[in-house]
């Protein structure tokens, strides 16, 4: 499937100031996200599937594009725990709030892909 949305919408490019790159290769990217509480990214892709580190963990809500909620931690109990790993599909446009009322800091390795 080709990639839709365009370069500016990357993590890196529309919301820096809570994405980080610690590194990059041709096969990978590693980011460093940190969202302080009540703080919201900006609207954002990640262009490749990727597995997520969680440091430290807190409420927060995933919307798509539109702003249509996707994800609130505080209605189920999908909220991860501090260490676990995770995996997830590429990630279309979405922005995420921290309704918490800590630091939610994900490192995330991007796994790059053919196409």
């Amino acid at each position: 499937m080709a990639w839709s949305w365009p370069d500016d919408l990357d993590a890196l490019a529309a919301a820096p100031e809570h994405h980080r790159k610690v590194l990059e290769n041709d096969l990978v990217r590693v980011i460093e996200t940190r969202i302080g509480a009540g703080e919201t990214t900006a609207v954002h892709t990640h262009r490749w599937p990727n597995v997520q580190h969680i440091i430290t963990t807190t409420d927060f809500v995933r919307r798509d594009g539109q702003g249509g909620v996707l994800l609130d931690t505080r209605r189920t109990d999908k909220r991860p725990e501090p260490g676990a790993t995770l995996w997830s599909d590429a990630l279309p446009p979405h922005s995420i709030e921290n309704v918490g009322d800590a630091e939610l800091h994900v490192i995330m390795v991007e796994v790059k892909t053919v196409g």
